[in-house]
């Protein structure tokens, strides 16, 4: 980091929480509001996944971009936030059914509960849920992003489902799943934030690119927190990833700097999704310093996201934005 770089202004988590409280207090309000249903089990999981909390950091997004960009967000960013958090629960909810998953954010996952087909269905519910909020704001713009989104989001879906115990993923098919399944969406939040403040193209594309690039570092930070968090602090089971045959960038960085017997062990394990196997790779990756490697292209991303911001006016918002980019890849769930 330069010395240009380190009097950049940044918040601390907890300052960004009480800098979005007001939005954040609309946004909820209005995503409770709109997930009601005449149909009764839409509501008992809905609200299940709701009252789970979690950080709400995509929809924060979207009032904070709005703010960089120097206007208060508006009653349009409130339902842009709702729109994007529609979206990223309904994925949640699909991606728990695919990945059989029965722990999220330290509580029983939806399917787990209720059952594949209710979770699956209710997930549908909130995609066309969304679809319903984005033509109440009868801009053609809007639903454009949108749409396009979405399609990415599948497509990474599917593109995940390909690799799945494939053992000869390597980083740049792992970072194509990323741009789609968890990038996208940040910033289709940050570009709409831009947008529905009436910032124009070349900020609305700052804004994109900084949402892109803390996609890719969260999402990585996210794929070490398998590997060496606390399963409490976590919230979900550690090995999860390796359990479902995914190998992600610590196990691609092993498996392709490791000696010859390990790797072959390695991509047995894979292959397997052999949970049970957990010490040898967590031994392998840290022989091969790969929790490291991992975390240096987080912060790569990070920092790519910073400078994103370049040649914006200062303010506050902007400086919660920077803080969001630390945050991502100091986090300990």
């Amino acid at each position: 980091m330069s010395a240009v770089e380190s009097l950049r202004p940044v918040l601390s988590l907890p300052q960004i929480q009480a800098l979005a409280a007001p939005d954040m207090a609309a946004i909820d309000a209005l995503i409770r509001t709109r997930l009601a249903s005449d149909v009764v089990l839409i509501n008992q999981i809905a609200e299940h996944i709701v009252s789970a909390g979690g950080k709400r950091l995509r929809p924060m997004l979207v009032a904070l971009a709005g703010r960089a960009c120097g206007r208060d967000a508006k009653p349009e960013h409130h339902q842009l936030a709702a729109i994007i958090e529609f979206i990223h629960t309904s994925t949640l909810l699909h991606d728990d059914v695919v990945d059989e998953s029965d722990l999220r954010r330290g509580r029983s996952t939806a399917n787990a509960i209720w059952g594949n087909a209710a979770s699956v269905l209710v997930g549908d519910f909130l995609y066309s849920r969304s679809f319903q909020l984005m033509v109440e704001l009868d801009s053609m713009q809007v639903m454009q992003i949108l749409a396009d989104t979405t399609n990415r989001i599948a497509e990474g879906e599917v593109l995940q489902l390909l690799h799945v115990r494939n053992p000869d993923t390597d980083e740049a098919a792992y970072l194509r799943v990323i741009e789609r399944k968890t990038a996208i969406l940040f910033a289709a939040a940050t570009q709409l934030g831009a947008l529905a403040a009436g910032a124009d193209a070349a900020t609305q594309h700052r804004l994109f690119d900084f949402g892109m690039h803390l996609g890719y570092a969260f999402q990585i930070a996210d794929d070490v927190l398998d590997y060496t968090a606390d399963a409490t602090d976590l919230g979900k089971n550690l090995g999860d990833d390796l359990a479902e045959g995914k190998a992600t960038l610590p196990l691609i960085h092993a498996m392709a700097h490791s000696d010859a017997s390990v790797r072959v062990r390695l991509r047995g394990i894979v292959e397997n999704g052999d949970a049970d196997a957990m010490p040898e790779v967590l031994a392998a990756i840290r022989a091969a310093g790969s929790i490291e490697y991992s975390g240096r292209r987080a912060s790569e991303y990070a920092q790519a996201a910073e400078d994103a911001l370049d040649g914006l006016a200062e303010n506050e918002a902007l400086a919660a934005l920077r803080g969001l980019a630390r945050y991502a890849v100091s986090r300990k769930n």
